[in-house]
């Protein structure tokens, strides 16, 4: 489907990619372990520039030790960095968590908020943690889970174009519907992972017939 569609004709699109997605990967979630919002909020600050599968060796320990915001504080900033370390980054991560809580100490009553407008005003989070926050922790739809799966395998679809993860998600939010919005996010991230990779699996994909680059890969 070429760019130049209409918002109708890509919604069209959409609601199919959903479809076929939803039948794929009916277990679509987020990949990270936690039982608790802020456990999910610090590990999805620890998956920067990391993979999910490695963050979860890391926080069954990390969850143990801490379990409040003041917990995070409670320690020498070097003791948290070298708990964190595999995670890569660490002391710029360390500092965010640091910061988060006390920001959630100072203006959540130590919770972790549950709106997108609080949640962006804690050091380090952006809409693409927000989003997973929002989505698995309290169950809200504000927006759409996009990060780097999303930059190859959207444009691939003809979904959207945009190289910024920000306006990429408010394409989507133009022609995804609203209930779909948590679940669609996985269900690209989880296809950019197992089929729609660099090199994509064109041949298997149950998207071939209906994406404007399969063509492309497939004759190469």
């Amino acid at each position: 489907m070429p760019m130049s569609e209409t918002i109708e004709d890509k919604a069209a699109h959409a609601k199919e990619i959903s479809k076929r997605l939803r039948k794929a990967y009916p277990d679509a979630y987020v990949e990270l372990d936690f039982t608790t919002p802020l456990e999910l909020l610090v590990a999805s600050r620890l998956a920067a520039q990391n993979r999910d599968t490695n963050i979860n060796k890391i926080t069954p320990a990390l969850f143990r030790k801490y379990k409040t915001p003041q917990d995070y504080l409670s320690v020498p900033l070097e003791e948290l960095e070298e708990d964190i370390r595999d995670s890569g980054f660490f002391r710029q991560k360390a500092k965010a968590i640091r910061g988060m809580s006390q920001v959630m100490i100072d203006n959540f009553n130590g919770k972790v908020p549950s709106t997108m407008e609080e949640l962006l005003t804690l050091p380090g989070v952006g809409r693409k943690t927000a989003n997973v926050v929002l989505g698995y922790a309290f169950g809200k739809a504000e927006g759409i889970v996009v990060d780097l799966h999303h930059l190859r395998v959207n444009p691939r679809l003809g979904l959207s174009d945009k190289k910024d993860a920000d306006k990429m998600e408010k394409d989507l939010m133009e022609i995804v519907p609203r209930k779909d919005w948590i679940d669609f996010g996985q269900w690209i991230t989880w296809h950019g992972r197992r089929v729609c990779r660099p090199k994509p699996k064109c041949a298997e994909c149950v998207l071939n017939d209906i994406c404007p680059s399969a063509k492309l890969f497939l004759n190469t």
